[in-house]
């Protein structure tokens, strides 16, 4: 990877459907010789107490070679563990402290709000990017499948205090979900939403049915969406990576609505996980993008 990636937590309360950290849980929780369901992902969370010395430890601007430190790539630094264990600021205070470097943080929570200070402080010295993590503003469709994130609204109203402190923040719209997430109509919403919120850039990221994923979110979809089970089974090679003409056909979709809306794609750093932005036929949501199955 070209960034370094801190996660306070193993585990998260939030317990999307579609998320693909499941299988850090599931070794973490083997490794120790003990039993593990896919439910503990979500029910059973590791707190990483040393996780600010370790940091301190480790890190050094030279080490970093211009590479980004990403907090929240495999559980959200701000769940609500967070609220009592403050793992996730204690590593922003010791990451304030240095200069020069650039760091990432990802999450879907308004918690991150408390921590604007200490956000104020590592931007003035160098580099960083807040992505609130959104899959769409239909809080309704949104409870299908993430069963415990904050709602849109609140992600919205986080993101604006964001941005009127003046920090870069932006909506990751990931994971987008094929024939489900995908549609104009659903994509634009969020796109205006997220310009209205001030969001400094909006990137998206479609779907990766890893293995360890695959069959609890097909379960997922054969009762949510059961139209589009077949295309799910059919459209992801064995790595879990969609069909590449939905991908590109993604990335001028969003490109497009970005361009009509001035938002910017952003950069965090030097993490670039590709910019997507295809169409499922769907009595219910039209629009969507075609996977070629």
């Amino acid at each position: 990877m070209d960034f370094w990636s801190v996660n306070p937590y193993v585990g998260c309360e939030f317990g999307c459907s579609y998320c693909y950290a499941r299988f850090a849980h599931q070794y973490v929780v083997e490794r120790g010789n003990q039993p593990w369901t896919p439910e503990d992902f979500e029910r059973r969370i590791f707190v990483k107490s040393g996780a600010a010395d370790a940091l301190a430890l480790a890190v050094r601007p030279s080490r970093l070679g211009g590479a980004a430190i990403l907090i929240g790539t495999a559980t959200d630094p701000y769940q609500p563990a967070e609220r009592e264990h403050r793992i996730t600021r204690g590593i922003l205070e010791r990451l304030a402290q240095f200069h020069g470097i650039g760091v990432g943080i990802i999450t879907k929570s308004a918690l991150i709000t408390r921590d604007i200070d200490l956000l104020l402080r590592i931007a003035a010295r160098g580099r960083l990017t807040v992505c609130i993590s959104m899959i769409g503003i239909n809080p309704a469709l949104v409870r299908r499948l993430e069963p415990r994130t904050p709602l849109p609204a609140v992600r919205l109203r986080a993101l604006s205090r964001l941005t009127a402190a003046g920090l870069n923040a932006g909506v990751l719209l990931a994971p987008v979900l094929p024939g489900i997430t995908d549609g104009i109509p659903q994509l634009e919403a969020l796109m205006r939403a997220a310009r209205q919120a001030g969001a400094q850039f909006v990137r998206a990221d479609p779907l990766r049915l890893y293995p360890a994923l695959r069959r609890r979110f097909l379960d997922v979809v054969a009762s949510e969406f059961p139209q589009f089970l077949k295309r799910y089974e059919n459209a992801f090679d064995a790595r879990g990576i969609v069909r590449p003409e939905y991908t590109a056909a993604l990335k001028a979709r969003v490109a497009r609505l970005r361009r009509k809306h001035g938002v910017p794609e952003g950069t965090v750093g030097r993490w670039d996980s590709g910019t997507v932005g295809t169409e499922w036929s769907s009595p219910e949501l039209q629009g969507q993008l075609p996977l070629g199955c």
